[in-house]
């Protein structure tokens, strides 16, 4: 079938509604009182949406005719845009601001996000490399020390960068002696990335500059004469900052970055000119002998595999996996023998030997089997495997002989989420993070010789964590496969369908969500809130079976397990429609979206953060295009058209239907998920929407997909969303 569609069937029009005409009044919000301590009541607010023009644009998807009459708001440089956005995000504030329970979550969350937080340290050489922050500061800082005793010195605080804190760090590599920092910045949250290198006793930055990198990290030589790095060829001279944040990004390439010499001498290391959709990637093995260098297609969790000798770096690249039909990540080497995690005839994974002496299929060697359980993450520390399970959504540690056998399970402090496990083959020590819903990230020590958890680094809290619970429930979906969700609230809560619930949920791109703690959580739980985690088709929770079943024309398997884990909340009487509200960003934001378009009847709140909402279109801009490998082609698979167009939250809003009250979130910085997309979907929901509820945009100003704000915007961002979740379910405020 041609990209442009030769059905023989007759076309179908499907056209949005047009929105009010200038002036015209929409209908009026009906005053929603809070229960509060004290009581307080809100004024009855009128609120008007601007008007957003519209244009006479269709598109032809295999015969089928689809209008897009917001398709001029992909203008980002507009100036009729932007006065658009002002006029939404005046309309939203002012709305948002006559809510009494906002004030006293703004209290409450600096109080419980004010607390010392620290990353888990790294060794490099005799130094000790770790993040901290103080509490409220915007930004992480960046710490080194000599030895674990040592007094801990500033190597980066990206603070300093920008008077608002939207610069901030988005990568960092160091050399193996602990001497040179490779550190990217991002500004206002942009996927690009420019590399510095800063000498870490010195604390001074190198001349040395690297620009238009994205996607990417820095993988040093081990003598640390220079670094492997991903980038894109650089955007037009002419392009606006807007356009550079638009435009579709193809062909990435590898290059390789001599300290001291200026970018434009970089060497050409890696390009395949054949195929411009695949994502390239490099490291440097632990003996510094070989480049492995990483190529996958799109967002594929499936890769090809290329190895170069970087002793002899005129000897030939050599092929190891030549078809990307599994995932093959590089752990170790012991000189020519490899072992590699894949998925291989696994969808949970294995761990595999090759010789590159011997490359050849039938002679790989299986080390450790698949198991029921997901491998999400495996390291060599002291030459014991250190094996990081996912069972249920869960973390399960075992530690192997480098033959695979077991030697015992790492006994975890509760049930949870333990995260780290680095370094390197011949380190006896590794350091881990530990964390549940109602546990900050706590750090340990493992002493690889007694196989021994020690308390690091502990954080202190401002709450009772003992009066809180957790379990996790599994319900049957639609189709009646078995999906689990995680429920924490106060204990003693009575089930008699009265408690507002926050059902949160991702469903996508092979991603686990899996207990940890959030500050915003906690402050839910207070106000006598149920939080409820799902663990959908799509993500990663049970390998990749799992998430084949919520991908391309499978998708609305995704919303069919939420629809179902929030049906399962209502019949066991945590909660009620007019109770429920449903929070996702991303990938997720298109996950609660498509779900108040298909059961409107089933949630009182929906926050749709950074969401993907023109399911037609997301492949046009910045990165999108990579997105076909998990969503598939709009425009180049009919049948994968037909699902789309089914769920696609911008093309399936209906006229005549009461909404849940719906508050949209983007970034006006956003290259991962062009904001075009909320923009659109916003204003088709304000034309379409019938009866009171409110359909308003929050648009952060230097704010992209999320990544690098600063504390303080994501304290006002989250503060608002759950000061709307709460004005909407009708939550009152009081300390536990």
């Amino acid at each position: 079938m041609s990209r442009f569609g030769n059905s023989p069937r007759a076309a179908r029009v499907v056209r949005l509604r047009y929105p009010p005409k200038s002036g015209q009044t929409l209908p009026k919000f009906s005053e929603r009182n809070l229960s509060m301590n004290p009581i307080a009541t809100e004024k009855t607010l009128e609120l008007r949406y601007p008007v957003a023009r519209t244009v006479e644009q269709t598109d032809d998807y295999f015969g089928t005719t689809v209008s897009d009459p917001y398709r001029w708001m992909e203008d980002v440089d507009s100036a009729e845009l932007k006065t658009w956005i002002d006029a939404e995000n005046e309309l939203t504030q002012s709305y948002l601001a006559q809510i009494p329970v906002r004030e006293t979550m703004q209290r409450r969350l600096l109080e419980l996000i004010n607390f010392e937080r620290y990353t888990a340290p790294s060794r490099r050489g005799t130094r000790y490399f770790y993040s901290h922050n103080s509490g409220l500061q915007n930004q992480n800082v960046l710490y080194w020390q000599e030895g674990l005793d040592g007094e801990p010195k500033v190597l980066l605080d990206p603070n300093t960068f920008s008077a608002d804190g939207t610069v901030a760090i988005s990568g960092i590599s160091i050399t193996d002696d602990g001497s040179l920092a490779a550190y990217s910045i991002a500004d206002a949250g942009s996927d690009w990335m420019k590399w510095h290198v800063r000498n870490v006793t010195t604390g001074e930055d190198l001349p040395d500059i690297v620009e238009w990198s994205k996607f990417s990290g820095a993988a040093w030589m081990k003598d640390g004469s220079g670094f492997f790095y991903a980038r894109y060829d650089e955007p037009a001279a002419d392009a606006s900052e807007a356009e550079a944040l638009k435009t579709a990004n193809y062909f990435h390439k590898l290059y390789f970055h001599r300290i001291g010499t200026p970018q434009s001498e970089d060497e050409l290391i890696f390009h395949r000119p054949d195929d411009g959709e695949l994502n390239l990637g490099a490291q440097v093995s632990d003996d510094g002998r070989y480049l492995m260098i990483h190529q996958s297609k799109g967002t594929s969790p499936n890769n090809e595999l290329a190895v170069q000798d970087l002793q002899d770096r005129n000897s030939p690249l050599l092929r190891l996996i030549e078809t990307a039909d599994a995932t093959y990540a590089p752990i170790n080497n012991d000189g020519t023998l490899f072992w590699l995690l894949t998925t291989l005839n696994a969808p949970n994974g294995k761990i595999i030997s090759i010789d590159l002496k011997n490359p050849g299929r039938e002679h790989w060697k299986t080390v450790i089997p698949e198991s029921t359980n997901k491998l999400s993450d495996i390291s060599i520390i002291d030459n014991t495997f250190i094996a990081n399970y996912l069972a249920d959504a869960q973390s399960l540690v075992e530690l192997r002989r480098l033959d695979g056998s077991l030697i015992e399970r790492l006994a975890l402090p509760a049930i949870g989420t333990a995260m780290g496990f680095g370094g390197l083959r011949e380190d006896t020590e590794t350091f881990y993070q530990f964390t549940n819903f109602t546990t900050p990230g706590a750090t340990y020590w493992l002493d690889m010789k007694t196989r021994k958890s020690t308390l690091y680094r502990q954080p202190k809290l401002l709450f009772d964590p003992a009066l809180y619970e957790t379990k996790q429930i599994f319900t049957a979906s639609k189709d009646g496969t078995r999906v689990p969700m995680f429920i924490s609230h106060k204990k003693g809560l009575v089930l008699d369908g009265t408690a507002p619930t926050l059902l949160y949920a991702y469903g996508g791109f092979n991603i686990s969500l899996m207990p940890e703690f959030a500050p915003s959580h906690v402050m839910w739980m207070e106000m006598g809130g149920v939080y409820a985690q799902a663990s959908l088709r799509g993500g990663g929770e049970y390998g990749e079976a799992w998430h084949e079943a919520g991908t391309r024309v499978r998708k609305q398997n995704v919303f069919d397990d939420f629809i179902s884990l929030a049906e399962w909340l209502i019949t066991n009487k945590y909660t009620s429609p007019k109770k429920l509200a449903i929070s996702g960003g991303s990938n997720g934001g298109l996950l609660v979206a498509a779900c108040e378009l298909q059961r409107p009847d089933l949630f009182g709140a929906v926050v749709a953060q950074v969401g993907v909402m023109d399911m037609l279109r997301f492949d046009k801009f910045t990165i999108g295009w990579a997105w076909k490998e998990e969503y598939g082609s709009p425009s180049e698979d009919e049948a994968e058209f037909e699902a789309i167009y089914k769920y696609s939250p911008l093309h399936n809003i209906r006229e005549g239907v009461a909404y849940p009250a719906t508050l949209i979130t983007t970034g006006d910085h956003d290259d991962r998920v062009f904001p075009a997309h909320s923009f659109k979907y916003t204003a088709a929901l304000q034309a379409l929407q019938t009866g009171p509820n409110p359909m308003l945009i929050r648009v952060e100003t230097r704010a992209g997909h999320g990544a690098g704000m600063p504390l303080s915007k994501r304290i006002e961002a989250t503060v608002d969303q759950y000061a709307f979740m709460a004005k909407e379910l009708h939550v009152g405020v009081g300390k536990a």
